[in-house]
């Protein structure tokens, strides 16, 4: 029986929910077609009349993943016209590493997308550089553009990073794991206290 494009459309944003939430909590090669599809309430023929493969369910589940984050990020923007700081204050929170099926997609994700297609590291990278923008956007603006890219870029790459060690260090050492967090923090607010020095 054919289904209405509302439908269709309705199926297919089930199935990237599930994925997006899946992929994130245990990893895409932690996660079958399968079980993603049933998480979703279809069948495992349902997911294929949508995603030729599962490389392209995963390239697609990160970008709605990161795409659903970006929606808050901006209504939160749009709230508090935060300042480079705050972005980090809430990039490198508890609450972000805590949040792991719903936390940032790449921080969950970059150890594995290596191992995965050209598809899933383009949507990575596409969401990294979405990611660098909206720093560089937050720094001031006579900060010289090449030093507010490096800046951004580092503090992305920062932050993946230390939510990821901070993550696979929390069940054996909170301390230390929330030390990782408080520690990135300070020293990309120095790195940017220092170009905001330089142009005095």
């Amino acid at each position: 029986m054919r289904v209405s494009k509302e439908k269709a459309a309705e199926n297919r944003d089930a199935l990237l929910d599930a994925a997006s939430r899946l992929f994130r909590a245990r990893g895409i090669d932690g996660v079958g077609v399968a079980e993603i599809a049933k998480a979703a309430g279809l069948t495992h023929g349902a997911l294929y009349a949508h995603f030729k493969s599962k490389d392209e369910l995963a390239a697609a589940a990160f970008e709605h993943g990161f795409a659903g984050n970006m929606v808050d990020t901006q209504e939160w923007a749009e709230a508090h016209n935060p300042k480079f700081e705050d972005f980090l204050d809430g990039l490198l929170s508890t609450r972000m590493r805590d949040s792991l099926e719903t936390g940032c997609p790449m921080a969950a994700s970059a150890s594995e997308i290596g191992r995965q297609g050209e598809a899933v590291s383009t949507s990575f990278a596409r969401s990294f550089e979405e990611q660098v923008g909206w720093l560089e956007r937050s720094l001031e603006r006579d900060i010289p553009a090449a030093e507010r890219r490096r800046l951004a870029i580092a503090a992305v790459a920062a932050e993946i990073g230390a939510v990821a060690v901070s993550r696979a260090i929390l069940k054996t050492d909170a301390t230390l794991a929330n030390d990782i967090l408080d520690a990135v923090r300070l020293a990309l607010g120095s790195a940017h206290q220092a170009a905001k020095a330089r142009l005095a």
